[in-house]
């Protein structure tokens, strides 16, 4: 028997009703639509029961990705012997006072937002429409329109593989652009807490309403992709470079630089992973060529 088909057996001895899928392909779990199979797919649905799994699964020599709702995500089309704990099962939501409000890493963004708008309450209105979920959110301190994860949130309860279970508060998370402490340290999300303020629902709806008019007009929501691939240089915008380089449409196998929106690489049918890696170096290549410019991804990449 190989490793991961005893790490396998003993979670399934210790576990017996946790919810799993074998030989699970991750182009279903992520928005890009790439993706090989992976060996087994785990979902947990309590805090609890994903510390359990993890810890169990940690005692062999696996690895182990952790996937929100896979939607800033390139995975390879080959990741054979891989385990994948989905977090999406925790999804609790509910509101903890005059102005917080506690949700589970697996709440979607638009989910949050929604529940945020029908109690009254504001500052999450910039995160509606953003695909993903909460726990990757604060992980990769999203944002939009000026306001990021870092401005609502004020503490998460995490999981570290050398501590267990942590409770982290204000300046602790280490929110930096596109970051987090949870970007590297290997400690998940769980649940996070986020103080908003008193509003009016009707202005807050109305708000929601326009910001994502705004990213239907501007953004190819309608084809596959990882949002922004790109995050924001110390001066200008990665679309406006891109752009100015005449790669907007440039094309590789089935990954292309979008027409609507140049900070996105899009996958307009059957991409391969391959597609997308030397899509994103060409376009990398030229703009350093053309203006001196670095360009970082933003997309989390998993080879």
């Amino acid at each position: 028997m190989d490793t991961i088909s005893h790490a396998l057996e003993n979670i399934r001895s210790a576990m017996p009703a946790i919810i799993y899928r074998l030989d699970e392909p991750m182009k279903d779990h992520t928005s890009f639509r790439i993706g090989g199979a992976v060996r087994v797919m785990y979902f947990p649905r309590t805090p609890g029961e994903f510390a359990e799994l993890y810890g169990l699964a940690r005692e062999f020599d696996i690895r182990i990705i952790i996937i929100g709702n896979g939607t800033n995500m390139l995975v390879n089309d080959s990741i054979p012997g891989t385990v994948v704990i989905k977090t999406t099962g925790l999804d609790t939501i509910a509101r903890s006072g005059d102005y917080d409000i506690k949700a589970g890493a697996g709440v979607s963004l638009t989910q949050l937002s929604e529940y945020a708008c029908k109690n009254g309450l504001t500052g999450l209105e910039f995160a509606y429409g953003i695909p993903g979920s909460a726990g990757g959110a604060v992980s990769m301190n999203a944002g939009a329109y000026g306001s990021e994860m870092k401005d609502v949130i004020s503490s998460t309860d995490a999981y570290s593989p050398e501590k267990g279970m942590i409770s982290i508060t204000g300046e602790q998370h280490g929110f930096i652009y596109r970051g987090s402490r949870f970007s590297d340290s290997g400690d998940i999300v769980l649940s996070s807490a986020l103080r908003l303020e008193i509003g009016d629902e009707k202005s807050i709806k109305a708000k929601m309403k326009e910001l994502s008019a705004r990213r239907r007009e501007t953004q190819p929501l309608d084809i596959p992709s990882a949002g922004s691939t790109f995050k924001r240089p110390a001066d200008g915008y990665a679309a406006a470079l891109i752009e100015q380089s005449g790669l907007k449409g440039y094309t590789v196998g089935g990954a292309q630089v979008s027409e609507k929106h140049a900070g996105f690489i899009v996958n307009r049918g059957g991409a391969a992973f391959s597609d997308v890696m030397r899509l994103i170096g060409h376009v990398q290549e030229t703009v350093y060529k053309q203006f001196g410019v670095e360009l970082e991804p933003e997309v989390k990449i998993v080879k």
